[in-house]
């Protein structure tokens, strides 16, 4: 009888549900369920719609009962930072606010005044964005500090899907650790800053990494969704998950977790807390089996994504391949910052991009194709100065680079960043992070016997492309 695992794999802009399985060491995936999802705009901030989420997380768990392909276990990933506050009823305190929201504007300001900025980077090596939920906080500290009062409970948002399904709190450790609250040491909360902040200490508890067993599926869920099954922690943070399905077991890789962002860093076993790390932004973010991802993040596809949108709205209907094409044929030299603010959350990504150029007295690109080249142009540049920082920091010199998520698809940028890192580029799988999630499944279940094994098994099971740069060197 074949054996299937489920993966929830929820990005910030659609989900899907995949049923992964594994013969002599090879593991094959069907999606059998996709959805849509995106911040809704709700008494003036953007907000997540946790309720619709979970209609369709219980939709494409009844698509496994409808199918005859029940699972042996689940597990659920999405993005960092943000999360949902619940009462001692178990009710949601507040809207679940989304990290594009402007509500942490010169929050960091009222951080900074309890503990400097370079203290805070010293204790937790996590990377300064106005959107960490270390400025959540702090923003509803200040804005709304009633919910403070009535919430009891605080769990990410893959942690609120864990617990309805399982009725169980548990709290995933690679996605806590992109609170900013957690100490790259002992691997816990930082309970001494929290107090230092304010923040009430009954909202942390025990982290949990991934491979943990959260528990079965409540009854009530069961019948609803026609079967029962465990649900075991993947790295919830869906970057962690792509990341265990990098396909190297070699060390000094570099690794592009392309989609929405760019994480762009390497495997590290211990955090680098130092002032030059500061000083470059990097991040040390929890990894499987106490690993750290130590990554810068870059704005990535979000860009190209927000201007094939706008375009579509205005009759222009392009996908993502005939832009990457179109692209390809262009010659404008004008680059953006892609960490940029202004391209965080901007009205338009068109005018954004366009001011850019004008501020800095370059091209304004005028067509759809001038405008992806710039921004693919710009992502390549972006990496290539990130490898060069991280070169640096590290001492290491970094022969090749994987590129894996959606973004492996882009051939043009591949191809690009192959050119200005001036080594290998390596592109696949493109379902990382739903390959990582049900890798951790898998070696819970012994089907693998670790993460050494599972990537083995991952680089022989999927298409990995590569890309030498154009020069030959």
């Amino acid at each position: 009888m074949e054996q299937y695992f489920l993966a929830v794999d929820i990005g910030a802009s659609s989900g899907r549900h995949i049923l992964g399985k594994a013969e002599d060491g090879r593991m094959t995936l069907e999606e059998i369920y996709r959805f849509p999802n995106g911040m809704k705009s709700v008494d003036g901030r953007l907000c997540w719609d946790v309720d619709e989420l979970w209609g369709h997380v219980v939709a494409g768990m009844k698509e496994c009962a409808r199918l005859g392909k029940i699972p042996v276990s689940m597990g659920l990933d999405t993005w960092a930072v943000d999360y949902v506050l619940l009462d001692e009823e178990d009710r949601i305190v507040g809207p679940t606010v989304g990290y594009r929201d402007g509500r942490t504007k010169g929050i960091e300001e009222e951080v900074s005044r309890l503990i400097p900025l370079d203290r805070l980077y010293a204790r937790t090596g996590i990377q300064r964005q106005s959107f960490n939920t270390i400025y959540q906080f702090m923003a509803v500290k200040k804005q709304h500090p009633e919910y403070l009062e009535q919430a009891r409970t605080m769990l990410m948002i893959p942690d609120y899907f864990h617990f309805r399904l399982t009725g169980h709190k548990c709290q995933e450790y690679t996605n806590a650790t992109t609170t900013q609250l957690v100490d790259p040491v002992t691997k816990t909360w930082d309970y001494d800053l929290i107090r230092i902040l304010g923040y009430p200490e009954e909202w942390f508890g025990p982290l949990s990494m991934p491979g943990t067993v959260v528990g079965e599926l409540s009854e009530a869920v069961a019948r609803q969704v026609g079967f029962s099954c465990q649900v075991v922690l993947p790295g919830t943070h869906d970057t962690a998950s792509a990341v265990a399905a990098v396909p190297s077991n070699e060390e000094d890789v570099l690794y592009i977790s392309s989609g929405t962002w760019s994480l762009m860093g390497t495997e590290r076993q211990e955090a680098d807390c130092s002032n030059l790390s500061r000083e470059h932004n990097f991040t040390n973010e929890g990894g499987y089996d106490y690993r750290f991802r130590y990554l810068k993040n870059i704005m990535g596809l979000w860009m190209i994504q927000s201007v094939k949108k706008e375009l579509a709205g205005a009759g222009e209907d392009y996908s993502f391949a005939r832009l990457c094409q179109m692209a390809e044929g262009e010659d404008i030299a004008s680059l953006v910052d892609c960490n940029d603010d202004c391209f965080l959350a901007p009205d338009t990504m068109i005018g954004a991009v366009r001011e850019f150029c004008e501020r800095s007295g370059q091209q304004i690109p005028g067509t759809p194709a001038q405008l992806a080249a710039v921004i693919y142009r710009s992502l390549a540049d972006c990496y290539r100065k990130t490898k060069e920082e991280l070169e640096q920091v590290t001492g290491k010199t970094y022969g090749q680079i994987h590129i894996v998520g959606g973004g492996a698809n882009a051939d043009y940028l591949n191809q690009l960043t192959a050119d200005a890192a001036g080594c290998p580029v390596y592109a696949g799988p493109t379902e990382a992070t739903a390959i990582g999630n049900l890798a951790a499944q898998m070696i819970r279940d012994g089907v693998y016997r670790g993460l050494k094994e599972a990537r083995e098994g991952i680089f022989r099971s999927f298409d990995i492309r590569k890309y030498e740069p154009s020069d030959g060197t």
